[in-house]
């Protein structure tokens, strides 16, 4: 019965099974990545990423060496090594629900 079964549906089935996998593809590859819930900000001339951990230390629950491995981690950074005009995405979500930019050393030194 199995076979005769298959025999008959075979290409229906794959059909089905080849439909149901697209589909999953589909929704996991149109989901909002995470990274756009949080906030971009420039690396400004003597921004380290200690000191943006410490400036935003406010508004994020992380320790300093957790934000920096995650900074890391989610913008490709290797060694902490982030230059003036860089544009990185940090765990501090964005106030609205677009990302904002802003200076990092803007006006948290005032």
């Amino acid at each position: 019965m199995m076979k005769k079964l298959w025999s008959s549906y075979s290409y229906a089935i794959i059909l089905f099974v080849l439909s149901l996998a697209a589909s999953f593809i589909l929704v996991v590859q149109t989901e909002t990545p995470e990274s756009d819930n949080f906030v971009t900000v420039t690396v400004s001339e003597g921004d380290s990423l200690w000191a943006i951990a410490k400036d935003f230390s406010e508004e994020h629950s992380m320790s300093a060496d957790e934000f920096i491995i995650w900074v890391e981690q989610n913008n490709g950074i290797a060694g902490g090594r982030i230059f003036p005009g860089d544009e990185i995405v940090i765990p501090v979500k964005a106030v609205e629900s677009e990302p904002f930019t802003e200076l990092a050393s803007s006006d948290l030194d005032k």
